[in-house]
C-alpha cells in the first residue's frame, strides 16, 4: 500500500467543475488507462443510473476500489452520460500532487475530505450535491486500495451516513446506486509476475525459488515476511494459518496503541479502530507540538508509522490466494508486495487488461418522517450489492471465456 501523510491538512480544496475542462481532459484520462494496459472498459446496466438522473434523484455512487485508476474507468460511464460526477477524495492525494493536478482534479469534480476527522466542509460539499445538483457524486466506501478485487473489503459507515443525513432535509429523493468494478487480465501475466516475485526474494536475500510454483513462491514470500514482523513485534515467530496470525498481529499492534493513548476499544473494525488511534494522535501533536521535544515528535510518527503496519496486515486477507489463485489473484498479492517491500508507487502492469463496471438498482432513501433507515442497515445493503455483483460478474465470466467476451469496448 502507499504509504500518507496524517495530521490536520493545511486547507481544504474545493470542486471547481468545469465541463469544458472535464471533457478536455478525457484524453488525458484514456491516455493514463492505456499506459496502464486497461484496453477496455465495459459498462453494464447503466439504465439505473440514467433513470435515477432522468428522474432529477440525488444520487450517490458507492463502488469497490480494489486498484489504481478505478476512478478513470468509472468516469468512462460519465463520458457516456455527458455528466460529469462529483468526486470525494482524500486530502493525501490533493497535498502529494503538483499544482496543475490539484486544479485539474478540482475542475473534473474532485474535493478533499479529511477521514480521520470530522470534516464539516467536505460532509457540507456533499450534501450540497446530493441535494441540489444534477451530477451524481461518487464516495468509495472502502476508503483504501486493498487489492482484493474478487472480494470486497468491509465498507465504512461514512457514505451511508452522508446519503441519510443528506435524505433527511432534502427536498427531492435522494438514492444510492451501489457499482461494481471488475478488472481481468486478458492475457497471460505469469512471466511479469514471476520477474515481480524474483526481484521480492532478492530484496530478502533470498535465493530465487524458480523450482517452486508462482503461488507457493508468493505464499513462501507472505510467510517470510510475516515471520520477521511477528519477531520484531512479539519476539517469536508464531504457528497457525495465515489469516489467524494476521489477524493477532493486528490485533496485537492495535491494543498497544489503544493503550498508550487511553483508547477504549469499542469498534470492531480494524480500520475504524486504526483511524481512532490516528485521530488521537493528530489530536495529542496538535495540543503538544510547540513544547514537545524531537523526541516526543519522533514517537509520534512511530506510533504513526504502526498504524499504517497495521492497515498493510489488514490488507492481506491471508486466505484470498489460496481460495482462487486465479491471474488476478496472483497479481494482485505481488502488486501489494511491490508497494509494500520495494517501496513501488505504483505496481507493475503486467499484462493487458480489461474491466467491466456494472450499475445496480439505486435504493431510495427514506425522506423527512418517514420510517428510518439506520446507516449501519444501508452499509449492508450496499456491502452485499456489490459483493452480488461481483460474484455474477466473476461467475459470468470465467477464466477461459473471458478474453473472448470481455474485450469488446475500447478505451
Amino acid at each position: 500500500m502507499n504509504d500518507q501523510p496524517y495530521g490536520i491538512p493545511d486547507k481544504h480544496w474545493p470542486a471547481k467543475l468545469t465541463y469544458w475542462w472535464y471533457r478536455a481532459a478525457r484524453s488525458l484520462r484514456r491516455k493514463a488507462l492505456a499506459q496502464q494496459q486497461i484496453t477496455s472498459v465495459q459498462i453494464e446496466q447503466i439504465e439505473h443510473l440514467q433513470g435515477a438522473l432522468d428522474a432529477q434523484l440525488g444520487v450517490m455512487l458507492t463502488p469497490n476500489h480494489s486498484f489504481h485508476w478505478d476512478s478513470y474507468c468509472l468516469f468512462q460511464a460519465a463520458d457516456r452520460l455527458k455528466t460529469p460526477f462529483y468526486v470525494m477524495t482524500a486530502w493525501q492525494v490533493f497535498s502529494q500532487s503538483k499544482w496543475f493536478e490539484r486544479e485539474s482534479m478540482q475542475r473534473c469534480g474532485c474535493f478533499s475530505v479529511d477521514r480521520e476527522n470530522t470534516d464539516i466542509q467536505s460532509m457540507k460539499t456533499a450534501m450540497d450535491i446530493l441535494q441540489r445538483r444534477k451530477e451524481p457524486l461518487v464516495v468509495f466506501p472502502e476508503g483504501d486500495i486493498y487489492h482484493t478485487n474478487d472480494r470486497l473489503t468491509t465498507l465504512r459507515e461514512g457514505a451511508a451516513a452522508i446519503a441519510l443525513m443528506a435524505a433527511r432535509k432534502s427536498e427531492r429523493p435522494i438514492a444510492v446506486v451501489p457499482v461494481a468494478i471488475k478488472r481481468w487480465y486478458l492475457e497471460d501475466p505469469t512471466e511479469s509476475l514471476t520477474q515481480t516475485a524474483e526481484k521480492i526474494e532478492r530484496r530478502l536475500f533470498w535465493k530465487p525459488h524458480s523450482h517452486l510454483p508462482l503461488v507457493d513462491r508468493i505464499l513462501n514470500i507472505a510467510n517470510g515476511l510475516l515471520s520477521l514482523k511477528e519477531i520484531e513485534r512479539l519476539g517469536h515467530s508464531r504457528q497457525g494459518n495465515l489469516p489467524e496470525r494476521i489477524g493477532f498481529l493486528i490485533d496485537a499492534v492495535l491494543t498497544q496503541a489503544e493503550s498508550k493513548y487511553a483508547i477504549s476499544s469499542t469498534k470492531a473494525l480494524t480500520p475504524e479502530r486504526i483511524k481512532e488511534i490516528r485521530r488521537k494522535i493528530i489530536q495529542e501533536r496538535a495540543e503538544q507540538a510547540e513544547q514537545a521535544p524531537a523526541s516526543k515528535h519522533k514517537e509520534w510518527d512511530g506510533d504513526m508509522q504502526d498504524m499504517f503496519f497495521a492497515t498493510q496486515l489488514y490488507s492481506y486477507p491471508g486466505d484470498y490466494l489460496q481460495e482462487n489463485p486465479t491471474w488476478e489473484r496472483q497479481a494482485e498479492t505481488l502488486d501489494k508486495l511491490e508497494e509494500d517491500v520495494l517501496g513501488a508507487s505504483y505496481p507493475t502492469t503486467h499484462a493487458p487488461k480489461a474491466v467491466r463496471i456494472r450499475f445496480d438498482e439505486p435504493i431510495r432513501l427514506p425522506q423527512g418522517k418517514e420510517k428510518k433507515l439506520s446507516t449501519e442497515q444501508l452499509t449492508d445493503q450496499i456491502q452485499d450489492r456489490i459483493q452480488t455483483m461481483l460474484d455474477a460478474l466473476n461467475s459470468q465470466y470465467p477464466d477461459r471465456l473471458r478474453r473472448k467476451e470481455i474485450a469488446q469496448d475500447r478505451v
